[in-house]
């Protein structure tokens, strides 16, 4: 899989999505951190380079109703925990039953191209503040 143009701004938001460890960034957070590195680069760029990004197949959106789109660059097998009181998205390491052979079997005619499980709960730091 190889970008149609490796431009400094598109290696730059992928890079800065790629080290966003542990945290799945929405393009303001991308476009405060690399203009660190592109001084010059704007917001509609950033949003434009992200589009291109995840048709790509190097970012993966990460949507919740009234929130902003957020990206995800662990394209490996994973789940997510979601709280249901700040939103965040957070990356779990679980083997992943086999679902989808059985899913393919009984809708032959359907072709799947993506599959998503999130975990809804509230998380840890919510949970302290609440108390």
């Amino acid at each position: 899989m190889g970008m149609k143009r490796l431009t400094r701004q598109r290696k730059a938001v992928l890079e800065v999505v790629r080290h966003a460890r542990g945290h799945h960034p929405d393009a303001a957070w991308v476009f405060t951190e690399v203009r660190k590195t592109v001084p010059s680069i704007s917001l509609g760029t950033v949003y434009r380079t992200l589009d291109t990004l995840i048709e790509e197949g190097y970012l993966l959106p990460l949507s919740r109703p009234n929130e902003a789109l957020q990206y995800e660059a662990n394209l490996d097998g994973h789940l997510h925990l979601i709280c249901r009181s700040c939103n965040e998205f957070f990356d779990i390491v679980h083997p992943l039953p086999d679902l989808l052979s059985g899913v393919k079997a009984s809708y032959p005619e359907f072709e799947i191209d993506r599959v998503q499980v999130e975990y809804q709960g509230i998380c840890p730091k919510c949970r302290s503040s609440a108390q």
